[in-house]
This record gives structure tokens, C-alpha cells and sequence, in this order.
């Protein structure tokens, strides 16, 4: 298989710090076993970028995949043309931000990911979103330094990713395992 013919996956990586390790460890693995077969490609908020600094994670992201772009305004990089153009088998927005679910699910598009959701549904193209905030009630998650911060999951935020996950075209997942069934699902197992 050349390399303009092997199927993409666009991943988005938001803000959110919670589940980051985890979701890095997980697509890692799937890429080093789709290796040939599927190129991941992805694609950084602002926010991303600064969050995957502070944990100390963007070098070992960028070593373990080759195309890493940057947001630069809500079209820059221009991957909703690449989405709209189906250049890209799914979407998949891993971990997700309320803030970025909030406005998915409202129709917002003003940042680089929540514009290429709402264009990715737009041309038909499967969106797979793991919001952080996916359950309402209390959460532990792992600061930069290890230490373990409680925090609430608010009720609207979970009733975003509910609203989310009630979109046509839409799979919302709770957790980085899951992103294995979904490579599993597009693409055979291998």
C-alpha cells in the first residue's frame, strides 16, 4: 500500500489533561500495530499543545507520530477541507474539553477541532469524541507532577456529552481503552 493510499485518521487532541497519559499510551499502541496499514495524523488546539508541554509529553507525541500540526485559528491548519474531502476515514477527539464538547454539541465552530466536527459531520465523516467530563458526580485525575486532584463533574457538562454522544454521525467514549474497538471497527483487527 502507497502512502497516498493508506486510509488517515485525524486525531484531535484539546486542552484537557486528564486522561492525556493514557490516551497517548493507547494510540501509540494502535499505531505501532496499524503501522503500514493506517497513518494517524494529528492535529493540536493551542490549548493541546500548551497542556501536552506541561505534562511533558509533546516530544514523546511528536517521536511517536509523524504529522503533528498546530492550531493556528479555526482553519489553520486547514484540515476541514482534508475532512470535507473524506481524506480522513473518522475524527477522533481524544481527550475533549467541556468547553470543546460544549460547543460541538451546541453547533459552535470557533477553534480548529470544533470547526472540523461540525464539517466532518457535514460530509458524513464519523466523529469520535471522549469527553473528561463524561459522568456526572466526582473524578480523580493526575496533575503534571503525579499528585491526584479530586474534581466535580458538573451536571451540564455531562449532559453535554450526553447530547453529544445523541448526534447523528457521533460515538462519545468514556475511556481510552476504547479507542482500540473503534481502530478494530474501521479498520479489521489485526
Amino acid at each position: 500500500m502507497t502512502e497516498e493510499s493508506m486510509p488517515r485518521v485525524a486525531w484531535g487532541i484539546t486542552g484537557a489533561g486528564d486522561m492525556l497519559r493514557e490516551t497517548l499510551d493507547a494510540m501509540r499502541s494502535i499505531g505501532e500495530a496499524y503501522a503500514g496499514k493506517v497513518e494517524v495524523e494529528v492535529y493540536l488546539s493551542k490549548a493541546g499543545e500548551q497542556v501536552l508541554q506541561r505534562y511533558r509529553l509533546l516530544e514523546e507525541l511528536k517521536e511517536a507520530f509523524r504529522r503533528v500540526l498546530v492550531e493556528k485559528d479555526s482553519n489553520t491548519p486547514f484540515m476541514t477541507g482534508r475532512l470535507q474531502l473524506c481524506h480522513y476515514r473518522f475524527l477522533l477527539i481524544a481527550p475533549a474539553t467541556s468547553n470543546t464538547v460544549a460547543k460541538i454539541a451546541h453547533g459552535i465552530s470557533d477553534t480548529m477541532l470544533t470547526n472540523a466536527a461540525i464539517q466532518a459531520l457535514k460530509a458524513y465523516v464519523p466523529v469520535h469524541i471522549m469527553p473528561v467530563d463524561y459522568r456526572e458526580g466526582t473524578t480523580v485525575t493526575r496533575l503534571p507532577d503525579g499528585r491526584a486532584l479530586k474534581l466535580r463533574v458538573r451536571k451540564e457538562d455531562a449532559e453535554n456529552a450526553r447530547r453529544v454522544s445523541e448526534m447523528d454521525g457521533v460515538h462519545a467514549f468514556e475511556e481510552p481503552r476504547e479507542i482500540e474497538g473503534i481502530f478494530r471497527v474501521e479498520f479489521g483487527a489485526l
